[in-house]
């Protein structure tokens, strides 16, 4: 029988407060605007989230039958059959949310979903899925963007590029997860990528916080990979997680100059996220 909390394990709901961050970030980082697009935005990117979580499992039902027997699929709660009608239906009415706000939304949004399906199809053969991780990240922020009163400008372009490095870092160290491959550890330098830009592009009156919240992100950072670094004690996942949840972190250093209510609001998703993790695992 498929529980609620199957539900919420194929879905990986606790990195959902993640998803809502990049809407904010990527939203505010384009200037605003009109909040009920705003509101169509997270419900739509929610359902892609979904949908991509749902596929994942569909698509790697064979993989975790022998690696992750515990997940929903191989466990025998759900066959994957419903997994990839349910799927592909979120994944429909997410990009149809994203039409609804505009022409060139809907669009990103097609090529979202569509990145969606294939690095859910390919990732467990292909070297460079987390480039796929990574790009629908980006999409997402630039989605937001799109989003906007003024539309897409420079900064969710970039802002997103660097979340983007940073998901690949995260996603080179997850493939490791399930298979005991040996760790790389080279991909964890791309975890500086938003610091480095935050400091090259945050000057003047904002320097300060730009440094401030680099140290935040860095220690999260640190905090995470001590759980890959202890040798006697490695938990692939939990570094993982954290990483994760560390997502709205990045999005808080690319609005080093929010105020103080909005700063709330992203420390909120941080503990969401934390909180969430320990009920419904992360990956």
């Amino acid at each position: 029988m498929l529980s609620l909390r199957n539900l919420l394990v194929l879905g990986r709901t606790s990195n959902l407060p993640t998803v809502w961050s990049n809407c904010l970030a990527g939203w505010i980082l384009g200037g605003g605007g009109d909040w009920k697009k705003f509101a169509l935005l997270v419900v739509g990117s929610t359902l892609l989230y979904l949908a991509g979580m749902f596929l994942n499992d569909a698509f790697d039902a064979r993989f975790d039958s022998e690696h992750r027997p515990q997940r929903p699929i191989p466990s025998g709660a759900v066959c994957v059959g419903t997994v990839f009608k349910v799927g592909f239906f979120l994944l429909f009415g997410g990009v149809a949310l994203f039409f609804l706000i505009g022409k060139t939304v809907g669009w990103i949004g097609l090529a979202l979903a569509a990145c969606i399906v294939l690095y859910d199809a390919v990732h467990k053969v292909i070297t460079l899925s987390p480039v796929l991780m990574a790009l629908c990240r980006w999409l997402l922020y630039i989605s937001a963007g799109a989003a906007t009163e003024e539309g897409l400008s420079g900064w969710p372009i970039w802002c997103g590029l660097a979340l983007a490095l940073y998901v690949v870092g995260l996603s080179f160290l997850a493939k490791k997860e399930s298979t005991g491959v040996k760790i790389s550890y080279w991909p964890c330098l791309l975890l500086l990528a938003p610091v480095g830009l935050a400091l090259f592009m945050d000057s003047g009156a904002n320097h300060r916080g730009a440094i401030m919240l680099s140290v935040a992100l860095i220690l999260w950072i640190v905090k995470s990979l001590r759980y890959v670094w202890q040798k006697s004690e490695m938990n692939v996942g939990r570094a993982v997680s954290g990483l994760l949840a560390g997502i709205v972190l990045v999005d808080m250093l690319a609005l080093v100059d929010m105020n103080r209510q909005m700063a709330a609001i992203f420390l909120a998703l941080l503990f969401l996220a934390g909180y969430l993790q320990r009920y419904v695992p992360a990956t």
